[in-house]
């Protein structure tokens, strides 16, 4: 949670927000556009690209189309650039797009005669689209597209390149509709969503879903969550795949049934609710035993579970540091805050945690672990608190598999970074939304920050009012239920290393939300009075500055309409 920031996240934050949320400006393709750039999808390995001081390589993994992607490694004086020269027809429009994977990507185009372009993205763990427009001049026949990392970030990865436009004379790769998909299967089903699977299809960009006959869903993986279905009814799902020749024909048909009944997203917690983390450490804030958390938490947040050997499975230990003599003793303390009305869960990751979720075992391995951690202890659920990537595909899929176990009183938390909720085509967004059917609230961290946009496009600095309302409407108004959406703060100005406010500014941001009171300067169009409520980094903080934190926020949240 308490996450120090490099100084890149701080100096490109506001940029990385108007990159995530900006929708690319795409032509519509005439009959005689083609992809004019060659080996687009790297099965030729590193032929017509030319990368700098050797950065760049194709690997057979991670992959999103055929059987190779390129993979650029920056060095600490080298982002890893891979160029390619294309030829193109003055005075035409091109759109340039370009799957990528890893943190820090760009994708760009210069020498066009008119106006060079480029976008980025900070990363994710799984594949995402990055897409541009550009035109060329009156004199202009070549241009050299480009993708590249960041000095001393990780490797980046980027796959099916696109530059999409008239043919400038050279040509392009020949492109055939892809196979129809094999091996469709349907996996856990919730009461609302069903998740499929099938075999990757070699050259195909991306797949379309059908349910009864109708597309209901286009991804870029071989799987997806189908939602929003009704409970206990039976339902026919094929998939079919396409590129830019076309779309195969649909796959063999796989019937799932919903269950009568399952997630619901915490039907214990009530309906508005002061969340509290929870330290199973000493980091020289007060030491506390979960019997000493105030009563004006109703959701304790345990932080935080343990990353193991095999991936995606989480364990759990308890830190001799917080006083507990006994597990038992641990145990007693949650039971105990149960049957006073509270939820206790289990948070994972945290700034330091490493849990990786991006394969179907490791989905597995994640859903099965936590289940039994909740059994072992009694925990109500688990908080997804992953500040180092996500994958919004398999995390979904583990997520619906632990609440296919854990039944409908799961409690189900998340609470990514700012940056991670700026758009709906965010990992972590994606997650929430994959998840709604079982999701009980989303406390992102107004804090440790720099500036971020708002819901109306304009750019606020933490630490205000401003910031907590207009970027809380992104969220109301991007798909999320109110009930899901809560606020959270530090508990002191030791908390966090920046974007502590005072309660009073909590507060006011409650009512502007809810009352459509206590606004500053900006005011949102509607007012959500079934926000779930707020969120603090934690209570062993507000223990340190006498509780003053839960002792103002806890009430004015109780109190919301």
């Amino acid at each position: 949670m308490d996450r120090a920031r490099r100084w890149i996240k701080g100096a490109l934050a506001v940029t990385a927000a108007a990159a995530l949320g900006v929708t690319a400006l795409a032509t519509t393709a005439q009959a005689a556009d083609i992809n004019v750039a060659k080996n687009a999808g790297f099965e030729s390995d590193l032929s017509n690209w030319t990368c700098s001081a050797g950065t760049g390589s194709v690997v057979g993994s991670p992959v999103h189309g055929g059987a190779k992607a390129l993979k650029g490694t920056p060095t600490a004086q080298d982002t890893a650039q891979c160029s390619q020269a294309v030829a193109v027809k003055p005075n035409s429009t091109y759109t340039l797009s370009s799957w990528v994977q890893g943190s820090y990507v760009y994708l760009g185009a210069s020498g066009t005669g008119t106006t060079d372009v480029s976008t980025w993205t900070p990363g994710s763990s799984g594949w995402q689209q990055l897409s541009t427009t550009f035109t060329t001049g009156a004199n202009t026949t070549s241009v050299t597209v480009y993708t590249h990392g960041w000095y001393g970030q990780s490797a980046y990865y980027a796959d099916d390149v696109s530059v999409l436009g008239p043919d400038g004379g050279g040509g392009g790769d020949p492109v055939v509709i892809p196979a129809v998909p094999a091996g469709l299967a349907a996996g856990t089903a919730t009461s609302s969503s069903v998740d499929l699977s099938w075999n990757p299809v070699s050259g195909a960009t991306g797949y379309n879903v059908y349910r009864d006959g109708s597309k209901v869903a286009s991804v870029s993986g071989a799987s997806a969550t189908v939602t929003g279905l009704t409970a206990a009814t039976s339902y026919s799902f094929q998939v079919s795949a396409t590129n830019s020749a076309g779309e195969s024909a649909k796959s063999a048909a796989v019937t799932a049934r919903t269950a009568t009944s399952g997630g619901g997203g915490g039907s214990t917690v009530p309906k508005h609710a002061v969340t509290g983390y929870w330290q199973n450490f000493n980091n020289g804030a007060t030491v506390q035993k979960l019997r000493d958390v105030p009563s004006q938490y109703d959701i304790i947040a345990v932080s935080f579970a343990d990353a193991t050997s095999t991936p995606g499975q989480i364990s759990f230990t308890l830190d001799p540091a917080v006083g507990y003599a006994s597990a038992a003793d641990f145990k007693a303390d949650i039971a105990a805050k149960q049957a006073a009305g509270k939820s206790v869960i289990l948070s994972v990751g945290g700034e330091k945690g490493s849990v990786s979720v991006n394969s179907d075992a490791s989905a597995t391995a994640f859903a099965d672990s936590a289940y039994s951690l909740m059994q072992q202890y009694g925990f109500d659920g688990v908080d997804i608190d992953l500040e180092n990537g996500l994958n919004s595909t398999y995390m979904s899929k583990a997520l619906h598999q632990l609440s296919a176990k854990a039944g409908a009183k799961l409690v189900l938390t998340m609470a990514p970074q700012t940056i991670d909720m700026q758009s709906t085509s965010g990992e972590y967004f994606k997650t929430a939304l994959n998840v709604k059917d079982i999701l009980t609230v989303v406390n992102m961290q107004y804090y440790n920050s720099g500036s971020m946009l708002g819901c109306d496009g304009k750019v606020y600095s933490q630490g205000s009012v401003d910031f907590l309302t207009a970027l809380a409407c992104i969220q109301l108004e991007g798909g999320l239920d109110p009930s899901q959406v809560g606020l959270g703060v530090p508990a002191s100005t030791r908390g966090a290393g920046s974007g502590y406010v005072d309660p009073s500014v909590v507060n006011n941001a409650l009512d502007c939300l809810t009352r459509g009171t206590g606004c500053g300067s900006f005011k949102p169009a509607r007012t959500y009075p079934g926000l779930r409520g707020a969120m603090t980094w934690s209570t062993n903080w507000d223990a340190t500055a006498g509780n003053a934190w839960s002792n103002s926020v806890g009430p004015k949240v109780h109190s919301l309409p």
